[in-house]
C-alpha cells in the first residue's frame, strides 16, 4: 500500500517521504541532513531503502539539506532543467552527484512513476510532483504556487491524496510583521497559496475524485493550522461534503513527524 510522510513542512523547511512498505523517495530537502536522517530513524525508514530525492525548487527551505545529505546517502536528484542549472550554479550541487533532468515525460524509480508540472512561484523553475504507485494508488505535491493555474490543477486533480500549499491567513498577513513588499510578494501570482485559495482547489479536488488531502506549508508567521483547517473544512461543508465519509483532511506536520499515512 501507499504511504505518506509529511516529515518537515513549511517556511522553516520541507521535505516528504512517499512510498510503499519496501522502499520510496523524498520530495525536497529543505531541512540539514542530521534533522532528515533523525526524522526518517523516527518513522523507522531505513535512508538505505529511498531511491531518489526530487527537487520542487532552489529555494533554501527546500533544499537546505539536499548536499550533505546526498553525500552521506548517494541518492539521485531529480530536478526541472532550470532548476538544477541554479543549485549548481550556486554550489548546491557540486557536479559529481547523480542527478537527472526531469522535463514533462513521466519518469519510472524503482516501482514508481513521477510526472513533474509547473507551478508558478518566484523561482528559476518550479515544479510539483504527481506519483503513481505499484498498487494504482496515485498521490500529489503542489506547493509554492501563486496561483492554481490549469497545469497546476491537471497536475494533481484526481489523485487520492493531494499535498496542498495552504501558506497563508489574510488577515495574519496584512497586520503580520513582514514589511510591504514581502506582504506583495506573497499574495501576487509568483508568491503562495492563500487559505481561501487552497480552499477553493480543495473543493475542485474532492469534485475530481480526491478524497484526502493534506494541507501542507504553513506559514509559522502568517497562518495557523486551525485557521487553515477551518477554511477548508467549511468550504468542503458547504458543498455537501462530510468528513470522514466523503473526504479526509490533514495539517502536515511541521517538524520530525513519525505518522505515516498509508492511503
Amino acid at each position: 500500500m501507499a504511504r505518506f510522510l509529511s516529515l518537515f513542512s513549511g517556511s522553516s523547511g520541507n521535505c516528504t517521504y512517499f512510498g510503499n512498505a519496501d522502499e520510496g523517495f523524498l520530495i525536497d530537502a529543505g531541512v540539514s541532513a542530521k534533522k532528515i536522517t533523525e526524522a526518517l530513524k523516527n518513522a523507522k525508514i531505513s535512508p538505505s531503502s529511498l531511491r531518489g530525492i526530487f527537487i520542487t525548487h532552489e529555494h533554501d527551505d527546500h533544499v537546505r539539506g539536499l548536499r550533505v545529505f546526498t553525500k552521506t546517502n548517494p541518492l539521485p536528484i531529480y530536478a526541472s532543467p532550470k532548476t538544477m542549472r541554479r543549485l549548481l550554479e550556486k554550489g548546491i550541487l557540486t557536479g559529481t552527484e547523480e542527478f537527472y533532468e526531469i522535463k514533462e515525460e513521466e519518469i519510472s524509480l524503482s516501482a514508481f512513476t513521477v510526472r513533474a508540472f509547473h507551478t508558478s512561484h518566484d523561482a528559476a523553475e518550479s515544479v510539483g510532483y504527481h506519483m503513481r504507485f505499484p498498487d494504482g494508488r496515485t498521490a500529489a505535491v503542489a506547493t509554492d504556487t501563486g496561483i492554481v493555474t490549469e497545469e497546476v490543477f491537471e497536475g494533481v486533480k484526481g489523485a487520492d491524496l493531494v499535498l496542498l500549499e495552504a501558506n497563508y491567513d489574510e488577515d495574519m498577513l496584512k497586520n503580520g510583521p513582514y514589511p510591504l513588499y514581502l506582504k506583495k510578494r506573497i499574495q501576487s501570482e509568483i508568491g503562495h497559496l492563500s487559505n481561501p485559495d487552497s480552499a477553493s482547489t480543495a473543493e475542485r479536488l474532492l469534485k475530481s475524485g480526491t478524497n484526502r488531502l493534506i494541507l501542507g506549508h504553513l506559514s509559522r508567521e502568517n497562518n495557523a493550522p486551525d485557521k487553515a483547517y477551518t477554511a477548508v473544512s467549511q468550504k468542503l461543508n458547504q458543498m455537501g461534503a462530510v468528513e470522514g465519509v466523503d473526504y479526509l483532511l490533514s495539517i502536515a506536520s511541521p517538524v520530525g513527524s513519525s505518522e505515516i499515512t498509508v492511503f
